[in-house]
């Protein structure tokens, strides 16, 4: 596998994101790119990043910041022709490390749906936790560094 980086969404690359699409049985669970786009630009709460490999957008995804100083990722997108390659893994992991590095930041928090196992086992095997909270019918984890 390429490099992978984070790199902000742009002019340049928007339609790149926005043409991004998962297998159709996937579809259930992540919205259309456009939709999350839309949250950043007419939002306030959520940021976007292009998922690059080897000069390749292969996926996005979207993090902000909630009231109780979490951060939050959400919105995560591998386009179908580059999953199982582990950039979905890689994303969440650099990430994770770039949003817990913010001061006051207690946790790193996302949420699934409940069907979502492929979601659900990627997000255990990188060490967050299942909270018992709820976001509408998601349920949420959260990774806090070891003390």
């Amino acid at each position: 596998m390429g490099d992978i980086s984070l790199e902000p969404v742009t002019a340049a690359n928007w339609r790149d994101c926005a043409a991004l699409t998962v297998h159709p049985d996937q579809r259930r669970f992540v919205a259309d790119v456009a939709y999350y786009l839309c949250m950043c630009h007419y939002g306030d709460t959520w940021n976007p990043f292009a998922v690059v490999r080897d000069g390749t957008v292969v996926g996005f995804v979207i993090w902000g910041v909630d009231d109780d100083g979490s951060r939050w990722i959400g919105g995560l997108v591998v386009d179908a022709r580059h999953q199982r390659q582990g950039v979905g893994r890689e994303v969440v992991r650099r990430l994770r490390e770039r949003l817990i590095a913010e001061p006051g930041t207690p946790n790193v928090a996302l949420s699934y749906q409940p069907a979502n196992t492929a979601a659900r086992g990627l997000y255990l095997s990188l060490g967050f936790v299942e909270t018992g909270e709820t976001e509408d019918d998601e349920v949420v984890a959260r990774w806090a560094p070891q003390v």
